[in-house]
């Protein structure tokens, strides 16, 4: 069978597209009568020329953009569950806006499945706001936990996500209390939020020169606001961070560029370096060295190591493959790495999906339950 991003059918598809035309062109003046036949001809010959173009824009559109890797990634059928792989180094102010019931098979009361709050986070040092949804486990809700505060992990969606399809797609809360309730995670509460905050603009969670002060509203201002709010842990070991694609890139910063602030980072199909294009602008204000600072492999091979874990996601026909090798191959201790690499996979939520069980499982291993308070 031809690959699904392979050229070879992007030219097949095309070709028939283009022959699709001609043929539709050259029988237009056949099926120019009233009668029933000549209606279902142009109908016929209308669609046909429709649906090859949009094929054929489709398979280009998704081997440049990497959405679907393959046939069985496109159709659902590839594979199970990530495995997560441990590497040693190469030596060489919170608002809640509104709440919804989180149903599972569990029940729908939050002693049981938790409960989903919807609210806008501001920022006292960046000034930036943002909305979230905020998924408190049941033990949340249980009088044996009323005095216990909990670990924090942020969730991110990629460029330009809504918070809305962690929920929906991604399943987070759901996955969530799998992982609880088979005690692979402790119970844990989700800030599932979008990396965007000014507009539509693209950031990249950089702190922009003389503009929007990202990376200091997710690393100082978000920790701080929800711990107001919530019963949420204080200690760094506490706190974690994950996202897909965009929101892995900001995940995997921040753990490097600050560490006490998420000491634990998983970037599911995430990339090491900020891009520059229309939707970023610049983001360094031709500031070479902060450039460089944000570039996560070069901060490997350069800087200090930084006393975090990681981990990474890609898959064998991923666009990250290459670079996800680099990165293992450049970390150092006390800085620690895992990674998940799937056989076939795409830059969609199917992939996600695959990876969120192990990922969070993961993160079990690295995030701290605080100490009861008095």
């Amino acid at each position: 069978m031809l690959s699904l991003t392979g050229l070879p059918l992007q030219i097949i598809a095309s070709a028939f597209a283009i022959v699709v035309f001609a043929a539709t062109m050259w029988l237009w003046p056949k099926f120019s009568g009233k009668g029933w036949k000549s209606w279902l001809g142009r109908i016929g010959a209308f669609l046909a020329t429709q649906l090859s173009v949009l094929a054929a824009m489709g398979l280009i559109a998704n081997s440049y953009f990497g959405f679907y890797s393959s046939w069985t990634d496109l159709l659902g059928t590839s594979g199970g569950l990530g495995t997560v792989v441990d590497h040693q180094p190469n030596a060489s102010g919170v608002s809640v806006t509104g709440e919804q019931k989180f149903y599972s098979a569990q029940g729908s009361e939050p002693d049981r499945s938790g409960l989903i709050q919807k609210v806008d986070v501001k920022g006292a040092g960046s000034g930036l706001s943002t909305e979230a949804y905020v998924y408190l486990p049941p033990q949340y809700f249980q009088p044996g936990f009323a005095k216990q505060r909990f670990p924090m992990a942020v969730v991110l969606t990629g460029y330009p996500g809504t918070p809305e399809k962690l929920i929906s797609l991604m399943q987070y809360p759901a996955s969530t209390l799998d992982a609880i309730e088979q005690k692979k995670l402790p119970p844990t509460i989700l800030v599932m939020t979008r990396p965007t905050l000014v507009g539509d603009r693209d950031t990249e969670c950089v702190d922009v020169p003389n503009g929007p002060q990202v990376e200091t509203f997710f690393t100082s201002d978000l920790p701080k606001a929800l711990a107001t709010t919530y019963r949420i842990g204080t200690d760094p070991a506490n706190r974690a961070v994950i996202g897909n694609s965009t929101g892995g890139y900001c995940a995997l910063k921040f753990a490097l560029r600050k560490p006490d602030s998420y000491p634990a980072a998983v970037a599911l199909s995430g990339y090491y370096s900020a891009a520059h294009d229309p939707t970023t602008g610049d983001l360094f204000g031709g500031n070479d060295k902060l450039k460089q600072e944000n570039d996560l492999l070069w901060r490997l091979k350069n800087q200090p190591a930084a006393p975090v874990s990681l981990l990474l996601t890609t898959a064998y026909d991923e666009n990250n493959y290459d670079e996800t090798k680099a990165m293992v191959a450049a970390f150092k201790a006390p800085t620690k790495m895992s990674t998940i690499t799937l056989d076939t996979a795409g830059h969609n939520f199917h992939t996600w999906t695959r990876e969120i069980p192990p990922a969070l499982e993961w993160l079990g291993k690295h995030l701290t339950m605080p100490a009861a308070t008095a």
